[in-house]
This record gives structure tokens, C-alpha cells and sequence, in this order.
């Protein structure tokens, strides 16, 4: 494995990380509307190994006091490997902000947990689709 992680979009299969959402499994994902969020997001990360797109992950912030963290994903194959921990720490320092919140995955909670993560217990949401939200047991 040769693992570097990169901030650069230009390069982007954005088909590619698509198949990575897929496979991770996070769902499916159009291409295009990721090359929108991740290049509208100030803070990215992408994984690769070799020549590889491996994984990534977006975080939006003001750089003063809170980040907000997104689509952390990665190929399964990958995972339990530190590499899902190299993202976030990545997104930390380059969001420059002390105070983080995310939303993940259910299930994904240990992971987030061992990086210090809580749970909290007044965050809401407001989704376009709540039903769908709820039946994958994001909110109640």
C-alpha cells in the first residue's frame, strides 16, 4: 500500500468516487452532485493508493470556532487500516476550527467515538426526505 492523502479535486474521478460511496457502503451517489459538494466544500481530503481512488471525506467551516465534517467513506477493504482516522485528523487540522460536529453513518459511532467524538444530545435536522432518513435510523 502506498496511501497519500491530497486536497487537489483536479484529478477527481468523480465517477470513481461514486463507486466508492457504493461500495463503502454509503449509498449511491450521482457523480455530479459530488464534484459539486466537495469542490463547494472548503475542506476536502481524497485517498489514494498508488493511482488508486481509495477514499475521502469534506468538512465546511468558519475557521474560528466550528467545522462541520461530511462523507467520510472508504473502500471496505481498506478500512480498520487507520486510514479512515488519517482523513479525519487531515480535516481537523485543515478546518482550523476547535469545535467539530459530524454526521454518520449508524452503526459507525465506535469509530468516531475512539477520535473523541460524543454523541449529542440536541443536535436536529431537517432533511428533504425524513421518512427515508428515519427507515436508515439517522434521526427518530
Amino acid at each position: 500500500m502506498n496511501i497519500r492523502l491530497s486536497d487537489d479535486p483536479t484529478d477527481i474521478s468523480w465517477e470513481a468516487l461514486a463507486v466508492v460511496f457504493h461500495r463503502a457502503p454509503l449509498g449511491e451517489r450521482k457523480p455530479e452532485k459530488l464534484r459539486e459538494a466537495f469542490t463547494r466544500s472548503p475542506v476536502r481530503c481524497f485517498v489514494w493508493d498508488d493511482d488508486r481512488l481509495i477514499g475521502a471525506g469534506r468538512a465546511l467551516t468558519d475557521g474560528v470556532t466550528f467545522a462541520a465534517v461530511f462523507d467520510i467513506v472508504l473502500l471496505p477493504e481498506y478500512q480498520r487500516k487507520g486510514i479512515g482516522s488519517r482523513i479525519m485528523e487531515h480535516l481537523a487540522a485543515a478546518s482550523k476550527a476547535p469545535n467539530l460536529i459530524l454526521h454518520a453513518v449508524p452503526g459507525k459511532e465506535a469509530f468516531y467515538r475512539k477520535l473523541g467524538f460524543r454523541k449529542m444530545t440536541t443536535a436536529m435536522a431537517r432533511f428533504s426526505n425524513p421518512e427515508k432518513q428515519q427507515e436508515q435510523g439517522y434521526i427518530e
